[in-house]
């Protein structure tokens, strides 16, 4: 198995998944972006949006400890545009992820909880 470096993307794909997922590693945690979160538990947007309101009203995670920014360079057009990015770390995705109840959300909850551990911090 090969080493993940801090704060490296890596790539997170099944083969029921038709669509790679780069996954964020960073302050020993994973990181997704909600567009991310819909793609891997196949879902809507609204359904994800719900999910995550509701787990920040019950108290069940905190705002603060769960979401962070993190600056994106992306292809807008023809234009280089830098984005302040919201991403969701590992805790959000799998609270996430027994709420929707997918086989998708089980089978990244595993091989989440492995990938962490891979990462490099020297």
């Amino acid at each position: 198995m090969s080493r993940i470096m801090k704060n490296e993307i890596v790539i997170y794909q099944t083969e029921e998944l038709t669509q790679q997922i780069k996954v964020r590693i960073e302050e020993d945690t994973i990181w997704l972006t909600q567009a991310q979160i819909v793609s891997l538990f196949e879902s809507s947007k609204s359904n994800i949006s719900e999910h995550i309101k509701h787990i920040f009203q019950t108290g069940e995670l905190t705002q603060e400890a769960t979401v962070r920014k993190f600056r994106t360079v992306r292809k807008e057009g023809n234009r280089t545009v830098t984005r302040e990015i919201t991403y969701y770390n590992l805790d959000m995705i799998i609270s996430i992820g027994y709420r929707v109840n997918s086989i998708r959300g089980t089978q990244f909850r595993i091989w989440a909880s492995k990938t962490p551990k891979e990462v490099n911090l020297i």
